[in-house]
């Protein structure tokens, strides 16, 4: 039996260079804690980073030995949103918590049937299309966690997330 080779350190786009192979993930895909991985070379590998991640297109996994192996965003089936108030779609894209890709004219969301619905009867044009999916990372940094708890009381709404940046959550409504 052989041992495969393991990453256990992630390399945010723009902090590496040099990858000896490439992976190629969907969106759901890269977000990952212990998994193993066959890179586009065929060369299999186990992730096993110390928490559930999400991986951006352009981050480098590194192995054991020192290789990296670069993230790409596989094509996905998707939606493309366009209108004439894409900041009014936008708005109610993300007031659904939906990952979204945000660019100059369009916007694309995973495909999902009824988010579709609710943007036809905004009047926005929905088109399905087949390309890498790369949503926005959110207003604390990089992807997406398990857990985001709102309590239901008159006043309570707390937050469980997955990052540090000085400051909590818990207040009063």
């Amino acid at each position: 039996m052989t041992t495969l080779p393991v990453a256990q350190t992630l390399h945010r786009k723009g902090h590496w260079s040099g990858a000896a192979d490439v992976v190629t993930l969907d969106y759901d895909d890269r977000f990952l804690r212990r998994k193993r991985l066959v890179t586009d070379g065929g060369a299999a590998f186990v992730v096993d980073l110390e928490k559930t991640t999400s991986l951006d297109a352009g981050d480098a996994l590194e192995l054991g030995d020192g290789r990296l192996v670069e993230v790409r965003a596989a094509p996905e089936a998707v939606l493309v949103v366009r209108g004439g108030n894409l900041a009014r779609l936008a708005w109610h894209i993300g007031n659904r918590h939906t990952p979204c890709q945000i660019e100059s004219d369009h916007v694309l969301i995973q495909r999902d049937p009824v988010i579709r619905h609710m943007l036809e009867h905004l009047d926005a044009e929905v088109s399905e299309a087949e390309m890498p999916f790369t949503p926005e990372g959110g207003a604390y940094g990089h992807g997406r966690t398990h857990s985001h708890e709102h309590g239901h009381s008159a006043h309570a709404h707390s937050h469980d997330h997955d990052h540090d940046h000085g400051h909590t959550h818990d207040h009063a409504h």
